[in-house]
């Protein structure tokens, strides 16, 4: 139910229940736990892409079926316990993960979607918050993290109508990076991870971190915090290997 593939520095995860459109059972749930901490420990991976089996679903959520066929599921599914809950999974990666958003992404899909670091939507992808539909509640962020990206006006229009976004609006609204084919969207994903692997992965690792824990502040604590780490990270940069990323990044420039 889910597969694992590595192009060099590169793993690719797949979802891979698309007879049930990746529905997130407890299993699957469990074992994207375990994926991710083996790929996060391993020093030969860099960069993680998850994605969706087929081209249907990236994942409608949680598993209804299961969900309706066990008292105990409800409080299980939203147990903030990384090997229950998808989110916090893969928040748990220190390296960034790239999601590629093959089709729908619903509900706790959707929310699964917004725990990556950067979204590629192909344009059978469209987004949907169905929770007040079903008749529960987010409990993996999406009530707080949506609003913060595209604004609480079009945040409250999502999850209070339970309707879908297409991918191009969603482009249009800030919520994913960029759009392409179907056949496109692997290709263009291995493209910005074999970018982003060419960084060492302490540096990634670092400046993810950075990124979202000050996101997570105020802007002035924000500003505070990045003084701080990037003052006693910089103090222990050598001119030498200063001058010799810096050689890098303009034979780089040079190719691009």
């Amino acid at each position: 139910m889910l597969l694992i593939e590595r192009r060099g520095a590169i793993a690719i995860v797949t979802l891979n229940r698309p007879e049930a459109m990746n529905a997130l059972s407890k299993a699957l749930r469990l074992a994207l736990h375990d994926a991710i901490v083996q790929l996060d420990q391993d020093p030969d991976v860099s960069v993680v892409i998850l994605t969706g089996a087929g081209d249907r679903a990236f994942t409608a959520g949680l598993d209804l079926k299961e969900l309706g066929g066990d008292p105990a599921a409800m409080g299980a599914a939203n147990d903030q316990d990384a090997r229950s809950n998808p989110v916090r999974a893969v928040e748990t990666c220190r390296k960034p993960v790239i999601g590629a958003i093959n089709g729908v992404a619903i509900t706790g899909g959707f929310e699964l979607a917004l725990a990556c670091d950067v979204l590629l939507a192909s344009e059978n992808a469209r987004f949907a918050d169905t929770h007040a539909r079903v008749g529960i509640m987010p409990g993996w962020g999406l009530s707080q993290k949506l609003s913060r990206l595209i604004g609480p006006y079009r945040a409250k229009e999502l999850s209070l109508t339970g309707n879908f976004l297409d991918a191009r609006t969603a482009a249009d609204w800030g919520l994913v990076n960029r759009v392409t084919t179907a056949s496109e969207l692997l290709p263009t994903a291995l493209r910005m991870a074999q970018d982003m692997a060419s960084i060492p992965v302490e540096a990634l690792s670092f400046y993810k971190s950075l990124i979202d824990d000050g996101y997570a502040v105020a802007f002035g604590e924000g500003l505070a915090l990045e003084h701080e780490r990037s003052s006693a990270h910089n103090r222990t940069v050598t001119p030498e290997r200063v001058e010799a990323q810096r050689r890098q990044v303009m034979e780089r420039g040079r190719g691009q």
